[in-house]
């Protein structure tokens, strides 16, 4: 969690380490998702907070655009923030996105 005193428990950091054989093996990647008060009916806000080349991601701001990321485009209740996490893992390793040139590590948006 984002802040302690936050009793809604709404805004949290997470954290991907990039995957073997890819641009972004050995990478630790920084993300905050932020559920609002319709969560877990509706998927949480999703922003890189490392810079990161891939597919799904707003090259501008780090947004993770639902429409290009299946696991937001097709929400259940039943999915998880850890589900989140692990897809964007395994999006990282996709072939459309494994060799992608990515900015300088330590670069943030």
């Amino acid at each position: 969690m984002d802040d302690g005193d936050d009793i809604y428990m709404r805004s949290w950091t997470g954290t991907i380490i990039g995957p073997r054989n890819s641009v972004h093996e050995g990478q630790i990647y920084q993300l905050k998702l932020f559920c609002d008060k319709d969560y877990p009916e509706k998927p949480p806000s999703v922003r890189f907070h490392t810079r990161i080349n891939m597919a799904c991601v707003n090259p501008e701001t780090g947004v993770v655009e639902p429409k290009k990321f299946g696991l937001l485009a097709n929400w259940h209740k039943e999915s998880t923030m850890e589900d989140i996490l692990t897809q964007l893992k395994k999006e990282m390793a996709a072939p459309h996105n494994r060799k992608v040139v990515q900015p300088p590590e330590g670069t943030f948006f």
